[in-house]
């Protein structure tokens, strides 16, 4: 009993500094940003309840930015996911370069952002190269950052971005796949789509849920890039839910800033729970 105490001691001992850190700077933000969420000022504030969150789900502003945010997901997302796993099964046939070419797909997620967004700023510039391109093709300029087209930049950006990472694990996944699971479709003579549907992607099951839940949490993330290609202000199709938080923190509006976080952390926790049951549901009736 005395040597149970003193291995919980130990175990306490080494734990404080996460604990300690994980207070200090996860929960006391936390409580502090709820508490800012539900009064009327930072600084001797009133309480007001939801009304917050009730001037937020009411703020036409708002709400285009949460369509914007939810389509660009829509199309990102799914493409994202259906190019990592192309790119994994064509990779992973390759017997030659093949470390290369990896390395070359995770390279996106080392270089520093801004140093690539300069690059992008050049590539779709009015006078860029790609425009000149289109020109030479007799096709007229496009000014890609003030249209519509926007949208699809930033879809480009980020799977140029998340491609690499995706892909790993994809690759990872389907190492794991026991190829006496491919010998056998074969001698009962599947074909290669038979073999995709009833053998790769079912042991992918697992992989491709994962990579789905990281792609949506990562096209949340897509902020900087947008803003450092397109301003705080950007074209009306990319004006995404984080530009608005930071809009609302640039004016020092900080319970709008905090109630908007809030209804972004509390709509990304209810999805992952629900693609969790969805994939445990999945996994049972798979095996």
């Amino acid at each position: 009993m005395k040597q149970k105490k003193n291995e919980i001691k130990i175990a306490l001992f080494f734990l404080a500094p996460s604990v300690f850190g994980f207070l200090i700077f996860f929960f006391v933000p936390f409580i502090l940003g709820l508490y800012y969420s539900m009064v009327d000022s930072p600084i001797r504030g009133k309480f007001v309840g939801l009304s917050n969150y009730y001037q937020l789900i009411t703020n036409p502003v708002l709400l285009k930015a949460c369509y914007n945010t939810f389509v660009f997901t829509s199309i990102s997302v799914p493409l994202n996911i259906g190019i990592s796993l192309t790119l994994a099964i064509l990779l992973n046939k390759i017997k030659y370069f093949r470390n290369i070419l990896r390395t070359a797909f995770v390279i996106p997620l080392v270089v520093p952002v801004a140093s690539v967004v300069l690059v992008w700023q050049v590539i779709f510039d009015i006078h860029g190269p790609l425009n000149y391109l289109l020109h030479t093709m007799g096709f007229s300029n496009i000014d890609w950052m003030k249209t519509n087209w926007a949208r699809i930049v930033v879809v480009v950006v980020y799977l140029w971005k998340n491609l690499g990472y995706n892909m790993i694990l994809f690759l990872a996944g389907l190492n794991n796949i026991p190829p006496e699971y491919y010998e056998s479709a074969e001698i009962d003579g599947a074909g290669t789509l038979r073999k995709f549907f009833s053998i790769t992607m079912v042991c992918l099951t697992p992989t491709t849920f994962f990579v789905f839940i990281i792609s949506i949490i990562n096209s949340f993330k897509v902020f900087r890039e947008t803003y450092l290609i397109s301003g705080a202000y950007p074209q009306d199709g990319i004006y995404m839910l984080q530009h608005y938080m930071n809009n609302m923190f640039a004016s020092l509006d900080y319970q709008k800033l905090t109630s908007a976080a809030f209804i972004m952390a509390i709509f990304i926790y209810l999805l992952v729970v629900v693609l969790y049951r969805l994939e445990r549901k999945i996994h049972k009736v798979i095996n």
